[in-house]
């Protein structure tokens, strides 16, 4: 079980910008290696005013902090950074639709990370 370290840092978000990305319904994870390789997988997130109004905002990334609580310390490879980007439906989709969406993507991540290095 790998433990989580949040993304704080504005150059940790621009670094993960860079890297590989999975759009789904609710959100788009991006993911990228940390700068210094480790067990932990570091989690940032964010949405923007197209997402609808702080209230919105705050409960869309509340959201998405409740999903990677349960699926990522299990689920995740260690040595990431993954940003999770919230979209204007984020708030409102059933939890079991995140929670799949974030399942999917995790599975993605696990799957291109054993060895394969296309971009």
């Amino acid at each position: 079980m790998a433990a989580t370290e949040v993304l704080k840092k504005r150059p940790d978000f621009l670094r993960v910008a860079k890297g590989r990305r999975w759009h789904g319904s609710g959100m788009v994870v991006q993911y990228a290696a940390r700068v210094v390789p480790d067990e932990r997988t570091g989690v940032g997130f964010t949405a923007s005013r197209k997402v609808g109004g702080a209230v919105v905002r705050n409960r869309a990334k509340r959201r998405l902090r409740a999903v990677v609580r349960e699926l990522v310390p299990a689920a995740a490879p260690a040595g990431l950074d993954l940003v999770l980007i919230a979209r204007p439906q984020t708030a409102t989709l059933p939890y079991a639709v995140l929670r799949e969406d974030l399942t999917q993507a995790l599975a993605k991540i696990r799957a291109g990370t054993s060895g394969n290095t296309r971009r």
